[in-house]
């Protein structure tokens, strides 16, 4: 187990984040919704010790928080409080993450709640339209972009919980980051004694899902008659924060996006073609993100934005920019580095992250650098080697029948996407 302390006394205040080596990624494709299951029932059920509503009744007194959860590559456990209840608090942090009840009732609560989600999920067209996309660039049954179903729900039980929970949550896979009004040796002392008697496991790190790009171009449909306007995502599988040309993707990035980006001034301002329009060049940290451009516009715009934004990407991968937009893309992304160092959690937090991810402690000022090094000759390079025309994909939630010109004209065979939901058996 990894610790970090940091004191700040500037508030009688005292939080934790721990950090555990699982995710959603690592869960059965049959059995997916397990992972975020598992991390909601391990708050939601209270633990071996003390019921849920016991839990909440310490808490709530005590105007402090214990929370849990399960992302797509993480998991993540947290706490705040009065750093005069901190000791209290910290005890019933340890005994959530160490000795979860997973409740059969809670746990029923959870997968109906779950439920609901799933019966909403084609509510907005932002939301069909990002979930569509990911399956479109990763795969249906990638992990970085399935989706949990009835069927896959029911198929989950507290066993299945049980055993995931085992398989990770071990000491040797947290690392564990506590920031406040407190004395270095005094909590020290307090994670020994509530820790130190948590046995590591011998397991192995898991091997992480391969990546590949799963539609190689291509234009898709989401047909919804009511809409007036269309959600459009043009994009592709990206890349990694690790990569030595991330800073130099970063410029190019506010070249294109932002309000005095390129999309935003051509696009919107000039051909007032979009209410809104982006680009991201979305890196992760151990796996390749995405390519995104998009944004939303009326019907009859649907064609000539697609064509505008796929001009402005050719535009940026064969002629070099202007040294003002060289100097502006630089300023947009240095200023925002004040906004990392506010306080000391959010160095905590950063410092977790690069542990967790295998990341040098100054990866954040090895980033500054690069951007700040970065040439036109860097952005233009950057462009023409990442920014691959011919294997972008073009998705489009709207109204079939009201986007004139029809998506054909664009040149390449249309698919219409079917994302009814699979009703329970």
């Amino acid at each position: 187990m990894v610790v970090y302390l940091v004191e700040d006394h500037e508030l009688p205040l005292v939080s934790g984040t721990a950090l555990i080596r699982t995710g959603e990624r690592l869960e059965p494709t049959s059995e997916t919704g397990l992972a975020d299951l598992t991390g909601t029932v391990m708050r939601l059920g209270g633990t071996r010790q003390r019921s849920a509503d016991e839990l909440n009744a310490l808490l709530e007194q005590r105007a402090a928080a214990v929370e849990t959860g399960i992302d797509r590559t993480f998991g993540s456990a947290s706490f705040s409080s009065l750093s005069k209840d901190a000791e209290t608090v910290v005890d019933v942090f340890a005994e959530v993450l160490r000795q979860p009840a997973f409740p059969q009732d809670k746990l029923d609560l959870a997968k109906t709640q779950i439920a609901g989600a799933i019966a909403r999920r084609n509510d907005e067209p932002g939301s069909i339209a990002n979930r569509e996309f990911r399956k479109l660039i990763y795969g249906e049954s990638s992990p970085y972009a399935r989706t949990v179903e009835y069927a896959t729900l029911a198929n989950i039980n507290r066993t299945d919980l049980e055993q995931f929970y085992q398989q990770y949550f071990h000491p040797e896979n947290v690392l564990l980051g506590i920031v406040g009004d407190f004395e270095t040796a005094t909590m020290r002392k307090l994670i020994e004694a509530k820790f130190g008697t948590w046995k590591p496991a011998a397991s192995k790190a898991p091997k992480l899902p391969d990546v590949s790009q799963a539609k190689p171009g291509g234009v898709f449909l989401v047909d919804q008659p009511q809409l007036t306007q269309s959600n459009i995502l043009i994009g592709h599988l990206g890349g990694l924060e690790s990569s030595p040309d991330y800073p130099a993707l970063s410029v190019m990035n506010e070249v294109l996006n932002g309000f005095g980006g390129r999309l935003f001034n051509q696009v919107r301002s000039r051909q007032g073609l979009a209410y809104s329009v982006y680009a991201i060049w979305s890196a992760q940290s151990d796996y390749p993100g995405m390519f995104i451009a998009g944004g939303q516009t009326r019907s009859d715009a649907t064609v000539p934005f697609i064509q505008s934004v796929l001009t402005e990407i050719e535009k940026i991968r064969n002629q070099p920019i202007s040294e003002a937009e060289l100097q502006y893309a630089k300023d947009i992304v240095l200023n925002s580095f004040i906004f990392n160092f506010q306080d000391p959690s959010q160095t905590l937090s950063r410092l977790l992250r690069y542990e967790y991810f295998g990341y040098p402690e100054d990866f954040i000022f090895q980033y500054r650098k690069g951007v700040e090094a970065t040439t036109i000759a860097d952005v233009q390079r950057v462009a023409q080697t990442y920014l691959k025309p011919e294997q972008l994909v073009t998705l489009v939630v709207g109204s079939q029948a009201e986007i004139q010109p029809p998506l054909k004209t664009l040149g390449q065979n249309v698919t219409t996407l079917d994302v009814t939901i699979p009703q329970p058996q």
